[in-house]
């Protein structure tokens, strides 16, 4: 069954300690976006990808892409002041595909997670396909407090898939309602909450690159399934 990605990259580098938008940062000679976007491209029901970048950095971020996706295309989109805006405007761009049935599935990444895995990826499109939605956890590190030892909690990480129809749904009532959700869950937890979320295992080396030391920690780890087209 045919899947869309969404890519989030209308970020900032301001904890990162970068001058440009960090998603343009190099990783082992190509950019943090166009790992993110390569990966999505190998996936094999994967039919359209589409990136969210911040207002004004569109061609920046073609040209960062450009050299990396050989015959292959993306849609750029420019994204809103919040997360759930920049969801909103991708899923407007794939609105008519959804209803048409032509996307069951859509997944949603950040760009400054390179090292997402292929196999992570496809993994959270059948969860989705069979549950209704998927999220990657991976085991947060046991805490001890004043209450004693805390464990079994869990990190939430990106890809997150999700059943179009009811998550286009889900997100048209949240404009027609004034709703922003910090992220997509939260939409849907409002407006579809008959649709189930399933954990799918995932790993600490899926990374987001948020502070300085993290890239130094990804270059370390990456691997070179995406460099290339």
């Amino acid at each position: 069954m045919p899947a869309a990605v969404v890519v989030l990259a209308a970020g900032a580098g301001t904890r990162v300690g970068a001058e440009v938008n960090k998603v343009l940062l190099p990783l082992g000679g190509v950019p943090l976006l166009a790992r993110s976007v390569l990966t999505a491209l190998a996936v094999p029901d994967v039919v359209r990808v589409v990136v969210v970048v911040r207002d004004g950095e569109q061609e920046a971020v073609a040209a960062a892409l450009g050299p990396h996706l050989g015959a292959a295309e993306v849609a750029l989109v420019a994204g809103g002041v919040t997360r759930h805006d920049s969801e909103w405007a991708a899923l407007r761009v794939l609105r008519d595909d959804i209803r048409s049935g032509a996307v069951d599935v859509v997944a949603i990444h950040d760009g400054a997670r390179p090292l997402a895995s292929p196999a992570l990826f496809e993994a959270v499109l059948a969860a989705a396909r069979e549950h209704g939605g998927a999220i990657p956890v991976v085991a947060a590190p046991t805490l001890l407090g004043p209450g004693g030892v805390v464990a079994g909690l869990g990190a939430v990480q990106t890809p997150q898939a999700f059943a179009a129809e009811p998550l286009l749904a889900a997100y048209a009532a949240a404009e027609a309602g004034g709703f922003s959700g910090t992220d997509t869950a939260a939409c849907l937890e409002r407006y579809a909450p008959d649709v189930r979320i399933a954990a799918v295992p995932s790993s600490v080396l899926n990374l987001k690159v948020t502070w300085p030391g993290d890239l130094a920690v990804a270059e370390a780890l990456q691997e070179p399934h995406v460099v290339g087209p």
